[in-house]
């Protein structure tokens, strides 16, 4: 793993981009938009409900927004794919305005639940008819207006949170988000960069966010940094595999989304930031990782909300490290794509790794810098549940496997990072020729 590589743009800012471009008055230009499929899902609700998006040859995105309250009623289901992102977010915007949207998505996402944000959101007036379990599809009608409400977050989640800004967005009054441990706050900066009039205090140690609602967003030129997440798997792949000097350039570092970072680092992790700089109000640096010897290490419960899609990749580096690494607190990880916990001890166990499942976290047994047995050739591959970081967590571990690692299907990773592999040939072909 050498040379030089940027990942696409950040999945979330990127989501973040399009929806408040999608309500401004006037045009944005966005650029190095993440082009996954998830992001794309947005796009064409947003597209569904009036705004005119359009990609230009150059990678360059454009925004006509219809305004603050312009949502038109959209013809058909609003098709989410396999985005939560996507569905939560959307609920909010829809759910201040006077239009009604069916939200539909493949098997994978239709079997998580969307109660933590159909509760906040019916609260301030809008309707819903949910499937069992509350899942999708779900039928929802907004209300205009909207009623503003202060809410504290039951649980740390950025959606959650993202869902409630954007509907008080078109809510007269003030509404009010609680938030006693902070998550990633791309949705706060760049309401202040469109701007909206949002106040951030912190009382008795708690985050409080306050949006005048019934305001005007101005366009933005918008230019998203390189999806931290998705580093996480050259950052992990660079560490564990030997001679490995890899610059991942363009990396978002903002302190909500640095946990992965924090661990590996605690845990011997040769990461160093270069180039500090600012990146659409968003701080970035480019990242050498080198090769280490990597140890055991407990991971604080507190960092999991700035983490939280990168624990999949730190199962993968605890396997190989010197003693036993411990996590607890993530139950987060078993409403996602997957059941994240179950499913990686699985994968892990399949190519060779010393893993044990607990209710609220994973406890692994690493091989001291040994590389993992991998998948016996007679053996079953790794089952991804159409899951992508889970089948972008077991090829990193297969690159430091004797007999390599089979995956179910690879497709998933397109939702998120449809470059991954031929990013994943380059730098290893670059470490082949050194």
């Amino acid at each position: 793993m050498r040379g030089e590589i940027c990942v696409p743009g950040d999945k979330s800012i990127s989501h973040r981009a399009l929806i408040f471009a999608a309500l401004a008055i006037g045009e944005s230009r966005i650029s190095g938009m993440l082009e996954g499929e998830d992001v794309l899902a947005t796009a064409g609700a947003l597209r569904a409900m009036g705004a005119t998006i359009e990609r230009q040859s150059d990678g360059e995105w454009r925004v006509h927004g219809v305004g603050v309250g312009g949502l038109l009623q959209p013809a058909g289901a609003l098709d989410m794919g396999n985005s939560g992102t996507s569905t939560r977010l959307l609920m909010g915007l829809v759910a201040s305005h006077g239009i009604s949207a069916t939200f539909i998505g493949d098997s994978s996402l239709s079997r998580r639940p969307m109660e933590r944000v159909t509760a906040p959101l019916s609260a301030m007036g809008a309707d819903f008819t949910v499937s069992p379990g509350t899942t999708l599809p779900i039928m929802m009608r907004g209300l205009c207006p909207a009623v503003p409400i202060r809410y504290r977050l039951p649980v740390a989640s950025a959606q959650v949170k993202s869902a409630i800004l954007l509907a008080g967005l078109n809510t007269p009054g003030v509404t009010t988000i609680v938030e006693p441990v902070p998550t990633r706050d791309h949705t706060e900066r760049m309401l202040r960069g469109f701007g909206a009039p949002i106040e951030i205090t912190e009382e008795n140690g708690e985050r409080i966010i306050r949006l005048q609602g019934e305001c005007d967003l101005a366009p933005q030129s918008l230019e998203v940094p390189g999806d931290p997440s998705s580093a996480a798997f050259f950052i992990v792949a660079a560490l564990i595999v030997a001679g490995s000097d890899l610059t991942i350039g363009n990396v978002g570092m903002n302190d909500t989304r640095t946990g992965l970072i924090t661990v590996l680092r605690s845990m011997g992790g040769s990461i160093e930031e270069l180039n500090r700089r600012e990146v659409g109000g968003e701080p970035v640096a480019d990242l050498r990782v080198r090769h280490s010897a990597l140890r055991g290490t407990s991971v604080d419960p507190a960092l999991a909300p700035s983490m939280i899609d990168e624990f999949p990749a730190l199962f993968v580096a605890a396997s190989v490290a010197q003693g036993r690494t411990i996590t607890s607190g993530l139950e987060e990880l078993r409403v996602k794509e997957s059941d994240r916990l179950s499913v990686m001890a699985a994968a892990l166990k399949i190519a060779g790794a010393d893993v044990a499942e607990t209710p609220d976290g994973l406890t692994i047994d690493g091989t001291g810098g040994e590389p993992l047995r991998g998948t016996p050739a007679d053996g079953e591959p790794c089952v991804t549940h159409l899951d992508h970081r889970i089948a972008m967590s077991m090829a990193v571990a297969g690159l430091f496997s004797r007999n390599g690692v089979a995956i179910d299907d690879t497709r998933p990773i397109a939702t998120s990072f449809p470059t991954f592999m031929p990013l994943l040939n380059q730098a290893t072909s670059q470490g082949s020729t050194a």
